[in-house]
C-alpha cells in the first residue's frame, strides 16, 4: 500500500494515526509526532489540532487509507503563520480523491481564525530542539514540474545552508500559500527534497514556484567524560583513553573530540621495540614534503621514541636511514623551522627496505571561527562563552579577559569555554579571548554580559519614543509635516533560561519586542488616518539571527559580470554568482568577519578576495564586488632571467619589478620545469585612484598581541605561472622584489616597508620577509640607475602579495546616513555602506592626492557607523581621506560645501571643520557627482574640548565613537530620493527584524521573507509629479477596505526625453496575510496635479481582466487594481523581488523599475522601457495673488480667507502629533 501513495504527509503534534483496518484514532502517545517527523514525504509542521480531524476511510489492506492506487491531497488551512516555534490552530482534512484522481469524497472544512481582540502571536518554542534553515528555491517550474532537490541546493547554496540530516521539510508557494490551499500534489522528503509533476495535477493545471527550508537539529553538549579504561600496553610508553558522548546523531555537532588520552607509565619492556630495534643490512627511504607535494630542504629528521636528529632532507626533500627494520612500523617524526612538526610511520617496501613519506605544513597565524556572543543572565545564573580558532597547528592555550583584563586561571578554568556559575553584579562587562599558537595569538571579538539584579527587568513595558512622519495633510495647516509618537521597543536582549548556562549559544533566546498594539485615528484634510501605535513591551523569543549580504559580482574595467563564479567563504565552497553576477550569502551566527572569495571558472580574473560588512542584527546588505582581470599573459624563458613590471602608468614609470632567475621554476612536486613559461601578473597599483576598489582583502593583519592592525599598500600583485596551453600550475623560488626606493614618499616607510601575503581563509595579510636598500650598479640601462628596495619570496601555494607597511597613526571617523537632506535625528537610515579610502596628497596639495593608502568599509546602525582611517596630530593635510556612501546601488549625498561648508549642515562645530577642510566632489567643479567627500584626517588634539565630540576619534576611543549621542559631530549623507514618502499602519522599522509585529494591517505578513512589489508611471508632461499608492484590503473579509499604508514618489525625469518622466511606486503586493488567507490589495495610484489616464499596458490590462474581480476604472485621474497574486516582471510594468531583507528586497526592486527589465540595474530612468500606466500632466494654471483677487472680487477673496481661519481654528491636533527637535 505505500508504494501507492504519494510521498506527501502532514506531521501534526497530537495528530490522529491509522489502526490496523484503516480506522481513525487520536494518538495518545505524546512522543508520536516525533517518530513522523522524521519520516521521508513528511512536511513538519508540529502544530495542535483545534479539533478531530476527518480521515477518508478505505476499504482495502491492512493499515491503508484508501484503496490500490488512491491518491490524496491534505488541507491544512492554518489560523495563522506555521513559523519556527508557532504552536497555532490547525483543522487537519485528508481529502480522498479515489482511484486516478475522480472526484472527492470530502470536502475539506473552513479554517478558524483566532479573535481579532487576542494578543498578537508571538514565535513560541517547538517541543524538539532544532531550527528551520532560511528558503531555498533553485528551480523555477517549466517542463515536467517543480523541482528543488537537496542535492541541487548543496550544490548551489553550499553543503554547509543545510545540515548533514534534516528533521524535516516544509515547501509553500512563493505567495506563501501550502500546496493544499492551492490544490496541488506534491512530494516532500527531509532527505531528497521536493518535487511536483504537472502530469499529476487536475484539470491540465501547472505546478506553481515553490520554495522550501529544512529543520535542523541544534547545537547540543557533550556528556560527562567517561572513567579512564585500562593503558594499552602492560610495559613500555602506553597510553589509556576516555570518551564522552554527543546525543546527537549528526556526527558533527558537537565541538571537540570524544576521545581524551593520557600517557601510562610503565617499566620498560625487555628487549628491544619498533623503534629501537636495529636491521644491520636494511635501509629506510624517507622524503619531507607539504601538503602540496613540494619537497623541504633541511628538516631535521628523528626517531620518534629518540632524541637527537639522525637524518637531514636533501636540496629533493628526501633522506636515507640505514639499520631501520622493514618490519618494524617505527614513527619517524621531522622538524623544520617555520612549518610544524610531522609524523608518519615506516611501511614495509620490500624484504629489506622500507619507505616513508613526513607531510609538514606551514606554520600558519590562527584565526577564529567561533567568538563569544552578547548574553544577559540574571544574578546567581550561569553563563558560558564560547571561543574556537583554527590553524596549521590546535592552540596551544586561550585566555580569557574581563573589562580588559586576564582572569585568574585558577578561578575561571579558561579554555575554548569559559563558564561562570552564580553570576555576580560585578561580574558584567565586556569579554573576550585570545588563542595561541606557537605561531602566534589571535583576539576575539568582544561581547557583553549584563548581569541584572534580582526584580531588575531587561525589558521595560512602556515603549520609548519613535516618531513617524504623516502625509503632508495630516498635520495643523502652514506648520509643516506633523510626526507621531508610534513608540518601539529597545533592540535588547532578555535573560535566557537557567538551564542554557552550559551552552555556547542561547537556543531559545527571547528579546524585546511588541507585546500590544493599540489603534489611534488621525484627523486628515478630507479622511481620518489609522495608525497602531506600540502600547505594551515584553520578552518575546528572537528572530533568527544572522545577517543577509546580497550583490553582484563585476569586472572592474568593463562592468560585465562575473558569471557562474564559484562563492568560497574559507576553503568551503557555498554556490555561485548567476548569470548576471549576482549572489547571496547568509552570515552565519556569531560572525566577526564574512571572508568571501570569487573565483572565475575561465580564468580570466583574479581570485576575488573579499571582507564584506554585513548588519549582525539580520538587516540586510548589498555589495557590489569589482573584480581585477588579469593582465595579459607574457612567455618567460625559464634559461634566463626575467624581470616583470610592477605598475605602469602613462605618466609615471613602473613603481618596481618582479625578477625571476634562471632555473627558478619548478613543477609542484619540486621537480625543476625548463621551456617556456606563461606568466600573468597583475599589479594594483595605488597610484591608479580608481584601482582602490578593486583591491583584496581590507588590508589588515594580526599583530603579535593577536590584535588586528591597519596596513598602508604600496601595491598588490597576483602572480599565475602556467604550462603555455596547459592548467597546471608552477611554482618558483627564489623571485627576487624590487621596489624604486623614490616611490617610497612618506617619512618612515622605506625603513618599514615589509613583504606579505594573503590567507585567503581569514582574509589576513602575512608577513613574507623584508627589503634591503640596494643601488643599482651604474653600467645598468639607465632605467635601473636608482635605488631599490630588493627582498625574495617564494611563488608557492599563495599568490596574492602585497607591498606594505604597518601604520599606527590611526583614529575612528563617524558618519550616518539620513532619509533627507534635513538630517533629523529620527530618520537616520541603517543598511548604507559607507566606504573611506585614506589618500596620500602631494605636498601643499591635500585636493591632488598622488596614491591612495588603504580602504575600510563599514555598515551604519541605529547610531551611524565607525570607519577606521589613518591620521596624523601634527600636520592635518598628511592623510586625507575620500567617503562615499551607497544604499543597493544608490549612491548617497553627503551635506554641501559650496560656497563654504556650513557647521549646521555637516555636522561637524567650528573651528574643528576648517581644520579638516571638508569638500563634497563637486566643490571645484559644480557640474561634478556629489556622491562622496573629502577631509583631512586632522587627529583630535589631546586637551582641547572643541575635537573632544569628533567626528575624527583616537584609535583607544572607539567605544566613545560607537556610543556617541546624535548631537556629537559627525559626517553626514542624505538620500538622494527624498521625494519619497512611506507610511505603514502597523509601524515596522525595516533595520530591526525584531520590531515586527503579527498584524492583519500589516505591510509586510511574514517576518523571515518580505516581497516588494513596485509599479512603473510614466509621466508626459514639462514637470515632474508626485505619485501615491492608496494600498487597501481588496478580497481578505477582516481588511476589506481597511488601510494598509500610502506610499509616495516623485517621477524622475527621463534624461532622454525631456518631456518624459517616471515613477517607481511601491504598493503592498498581494498575497496570503499573517492568518494564511489571501488579500488582493486594492491599489489606487494618483498623480498629483493636474493629470489624467491616457494609457495602461495591454499585458496588465489582459492579466487583470482574466483574473477577475477587476477594480472600478471610472475615475480618469487615476488608476486602480486588485494586486496580481503571481509575481509579474517587466512586460506588465510591475517588478516583485523576495528577500529576507525588506531593504535590499526594495532596492533592488527600484533598480530593476529604473532599468525597465527583470534582471537589470540601474539608477537612471528609462521612462519608455517596462511602463505599466501612463499618465499625461499639464502645467497647473498660476493661482492669482492675494492683491489681485481682492482686486477683482473682495467677497469671494475674504470668504476665502475666513473659510481658512475657520479651519485651522477647528482643526484638532492630538497632543502625540508634534515636530521634532531640528524640524
Amino acid at each position: 500500500m505505500a508504494s501507492a501513495l504519494p510521498l506527501l504527509c502532514l506531521c501534526v503534534a497530537a495528530a490522529h494515526l491509522t489502526g490496523a483496518r484503516g480506522e481513525a484514532r487520536p494518538a495518545q502517545d505524546p512522543q508520536a509526532p516525533a517518530s513522523l517527523a522524521s519520516s521521508p514525504g513528511c512536511l513538519d509542521a508540529r502544530e495542535k489540532t483545534s479539533g478531530p480531524s476527518r480521515l477518508s476511510k478505505g476499504r482495502g489492506g491492512d493499515g491503508g487509507l484508501g484503496p490500490p492506487g488512491a491518491q490524496y491531497l491534505v488541507h491544512s488551512p492554518y489560523a495563522k503563520t506555521p513559523r519556527r516555534g508557532d504552536a497555532s490552530n490547525v483543522d487537519v482534512n485528508l481529502r480522498f480523491l479515489g482511484p486516478r484522481g475522480r472526484g472527492p469524497t470530502e470536502e475539506p472544512a473552513a479554517a478558524a481564525w483566532d479573535r481579532p481582540d487576542q494578543p498578537s502571536p508571538t514565535l513560541e518554542d517547538w517541543a524538539e530542539a532544532g531550527e528551520w534553515t532560511s528558503w531555498f528555491n533553485v528551480d523555477h517550474p517549466g517542463g515536467d514540474g517543480d523541482f528543488e532537490s537537496l542535492a541541487a541546493i548543496r550544490f548551489y547554496y553550499g553543503p554547509a545552508r543545510v545540515c548533514p540530516r534534516p528533521l524535516a521539510l516544509e515547501a509553500r508557494t512563493t505567495d506563501w500559500a501550502l500546496a493544499s490551499e492551492v490544490g496541488e500534489r506534491v512530494h516532500l522528503s527531509a532527505t531528497r527534497g521536493f518535487w511536483c509533476l504537472n502530469r499529476e495535477q487536475l484539470r491540465s493545471r501547472r505546478c506553481s514556484n515553490y520554495h522550501v527550508r529544512f529543520r535542523c537539529p541544534l547545537e547540543v553538549a557533550w556528556s560527562a567524560w567517561g572513567a579512564w579504561g585500562p593503558c594499552s600496553r602492560s610495559c613500555g610508553p602506553s597510553r589509556r583513553l576516555r570518551r564522552r558522548s554527543c546525543p546527537s546523531p549528526v556526527g558533527d555537532a558537537c565541538p571537540g573530540r570524544p576521545l581524551e588520552a593520557q600517557k601510562c607509565v610503565r617499566p620498560r619492556c625487555p628487549g628491544c621495540s619498533s623503534d629501537t630495534c636495529s636491521c644491520p643490512d636494511h635501509i629506510l627511504l624517507g622524503s619531507v614534503v607539504t601538503p602540496s607535494g613540494r619537497p623541504l630542504s633541511g628538516a631535521r629528521v628523528s626517531l620518534h621514541a629518540q632524541s637527537g636528529i639522525i637524518a637531514t632532507s636533501d636540496a629533493h626533500g628526501r633522506f636515507q636511514i640505514p639499520r631501520v627494520c622493514a618490519s618494524s612500523r617505527a614513527n619517524i617524526s621531522a622538524h623544520m623551522d617555520g612549518f610544524s612538526a610531522g609524523m608518519a610511520q615506516v611501511q614495509a617496501n620490500g624484504s629489506n627496505s622500507a619507505t616513508v613519506t613526513i607531510v609538514l605544513d606551514k606554520i600558519k597565524k590562527p584565526h577564529l571561527v567561533k567568538h563569544p556572543e552578547s548574553r544577559v543572565r540574571e544574578a546567581g545564573q550561569s553563563v558560558t562563552f564560547c571561543c574556537k580558532a583554527l590553524g596549521s597547528t590546535a592552540p596551544t592555550k586561550y585566555s580569557w579577559f574581563h573589562n580588559g583584563t586576564l582572569l585568574d586561571r585558577r578561578g575561571s578554568r579558561p579554555g575554548a569555554h569559559l563558564e561562570l556559575r552564580g553570576l555576580r553584579l560585578d561580574q558584567a562587562g565586556t569579554y573576550h579571548c585570545k588563542a595561541w599558537t606557537e605561531a602566534g595569538a589571535v583576539r576575539s571579538g568582544t561581547a557583553q554580559l549584563t548581569v541584572l539584579a534580582p526584580g531588575q527587568l531587561a525589558c521595560d513595558t512602556q515603549p520609548r519614543e519613535h516618531l513617524i512622519r504623516l502625509p503632508d495633510d495630516c498635520g495643523a495647516p502652514g506648520s509643516g509635516p506633523a510626526y507621531l509618537n508610534v513608540g518601539l521597543c529597545p533592540d535588547s536582549r532578555c535573560p535566557g533560561p537557567a538551564a542554557t548556562g552550559s551552552r555556547c549559544g542561547d537556543a531559545r533566546a527571547r528579546c524585546c519586542s511588541v507585546r500590544r498594539l493599540e489603534r489611534r485615528d488621525v484627523p486628515c484634510s478630507s479622511y481620518v488616518l489609522p495608525v497602531k501605535v506600540v502600547a505594551e513591551c515584553g520578552c518575546q523569543k528572537c528572530p533568527p539571527p544572522g545577517g543577509l549580504v546580497r550583490g553582484r559580482v563585476v569586472a572592474a574595467d568593463s562592468g560585465e559580470p562575473l558569471r557562474f563564479a564559484r562563492i568560497l567563504r574559507g576553503q568551503e565552497s557555498i554556490g555561485f554568482t548567476s548569470y548576471q553576477g549576482d549572489f547571496t550569502i547568509e552570515v552565519p551566527p556569531a560572525t566577526e568577519r564574512l571572508v568571501v572569495t570569487f573565483v572565475d571558472a575561465d580564468r580570466e580574473f583574479v581570485d576575488t578576495v573579499r571582507v564584506l560588512p554585513f548588519d549582525p542584527r539580520g538587516g540586510g546588505v548589498y555589495h557590489q564586488v569589482k573584480a581585477m582581470r588579469k593582465k595579459a599573459s607574457v612567455l618567460l624563458d625559464t634559461s634566463q632571467s626575467n624581470a616583470v613590471p610592477l605598475g605602469e602608468l602613462d605618466a609615471e614609470g613602473p613603481l618596481g619589478e618582479l625578477v625571476l632567475p634562471p632555473g627558478s621554476i619548478f613543477h609542484a612536486d619540486g621537480q625543476p620545469y625548463t621551456g617556456a613559461v606563461e606568466a600573468r601578473v597583475t599589479f594594483v597599483d595605488p597610484r591608479d585612484l580608481a584601482s582602490a576598489a578593486a583591491a583584496p582583502s581590507d588590508l589588515r593583519f594580526a599583530d603579535r598581541d593577536g590584535e588586528l592592525a591597519p596596513l598602508r599598500t604600496y601595491g598588490m600583485f597576483s602572480v599565475d605561472l602556467r604550462v603555455p596551453g596547459a592548467p597546471e600550475q608552477l611554482h618558483a623560488w627564489p623571485v627576487a622584489v624590487r621596489v624604486a626606493a623614490d616611490q617610497i614618499h612618506m617619512a618612515g616607510h622605506a625603513e618599514a616597508l615589509r613583504l606579505w601575503s594573503l590567507d585567503p581563509e581569514s582574509g589576513l595579510w602575512e608577513e613574507e620577509g623584508g627589503f634591503e636598500r640596494v643601488a643599482a650598479p651604474s653600467h645598468r640601462a639607465r632605467r635601473e640607475e636608482r635605488v631599490f628596495l630588493a627582498g625574495n619570496l617564494e611563488i608557492r601555494e599563495r599568490r596574492l602579495f602585497n607591498l606594505d607597511v604597518p601604520e599606527r597613526r590611526r583614529c575612528f571617523v563617524k558618519v550616518r546616513a539620513y532619509a533627507s537632506d534635513k538630517f533629523s535625528p529620527g530618520e537616520q537610515v541603517e543598511g548604507v555602506v559607507v566606504t573611506l579610502v585614506n589618500l596620500e596628497p602631494a605636498p601643499g596639495f591635500s585636493a591632488n592626492p598622488r596614491a591612495w593608502g588603504r580602504f575600510d568599509s563599514a555598515v551604519t546602525g541605529p547610531n551611524g557607523a565607525c570607519l577606521p582611517a589613518f591620521c596624523d596630530a601634527e600636520r592635518p593635510d598628511a592623510y586625507t581621506a575620500l567617503v562615499t556612501a551607497t544604499m543597493g546601488g544608490e549612491e548617497l549625498e553627503p551635506a554641501p560645501s559650496r560656497p563654504r561648508p556650513r557647521p549646521a549642515a555637516v555636522g561637524v562645530t567650528q573651528p574643528y571643520l576648517d581644520r579638516l577642510g571638508y569638500r563634497r566632489t563637486d566643490h571645484d567643479d559644480a557640474a561634478a557627482k556629489r556622491t562622496g567627500f573629502r577631509v583631512n584626517l586632522a587627529k583630535p588634539r589631546p586637551g582641547d574640548p572643541l575635537e573632544a565630540n569628533g567626528p575624527v576619534y583616537p584609535w583607544r576611543s572607539l567605544h566613545e565613537c560607537q556610543e556617541a549621542p546624535v548631537n556629537a559631530s559627525h559626517f553626514r549623507f542624505s538620500r538622494v530620493e527624498a521625494d519619497r514618502f512611506e507610511y505603514n499602519v502597523v509601524p515596522f522599522r525595516e533595520g530591526a527584524p525584531a520590531s515586527w509585529t503579527g498584524d492583519l494591517q500589516a505591510w509586510w505578513p511574514n517576518p523571515q521573507e518580505f516581497r516588494a512589489c513596485f509599479l512603473k508611471v510614466r509621466i508626459q508632461g514639462p514637470h515632474e509629479a508626485m505619485v501615491r499608492s492608496h494600498n487597501a484590503g481588496g478580497s481578505h473579509p477582516l481588511t476589506l477596505g481597511q488601510l494598509y499604508g500610502l506610499r509616495d514618489a516623485r517621477s524622475v525625469r527621463d534624461p532622454q526625453r525631456h518631456d518624459t518622466s517616471a515613477a517607481c511606486v511601491e504598493f503592498k503586493c498581494g498575497g496570503t496575510l499573517f492568518d494564511q488567507r489571501q488579500d488582493r490589495t486594492l491599489v489606487t495610484f494618483t498623480p498629483q496635479g493636474s493629470c489624467r489616464r491616457v494609457g495602461v499596458n495591454p499585458l496588465l490590462q489582459d492579466y487583470l481582466a482574466r483574473h477577475p474581480p477587476s477594480a472600478p476604472l471610472e475615475d480618469p485621474a487615476a488608476f486602480s487594481m486588485l494586486a496580481p497574486l503571481d509575481p509579474l516582471g517587466h512586460n506588465y510594468g510591475v517588478y516583485t523581488v523576495t528577500d529576507q531583507s525588506p531593504r535590499l528586497a526594495k532596492e533592488i526592486a527600484i533598480g530593476r523599475c529604473f532599468d525597465g527589465s527583470s534582471d537589470g540595474f540601474s539608477r537612471e530612468m528609462k521612462a519608455d522601457a517596462g511602463t505599466a500606466v501612463t499618465f499625461q500632466c499639464r502645467e497647473p494654471p498660476a493661482r492669482p495673488s492675494l492683491f489681485q483677487r481682492l482686486l477683482e472680487s473682495p467677497a469671494s477673496a475674504l470668504g476665502d480667507i475666513r473659510r481658512e481661519m475657520g479651519r485651522a481654528t477647528r482643526f484638532p491636533v492630538p497632543g502625540s502629533l508634534r515636530t521634532p527637535p531640528g524640524q
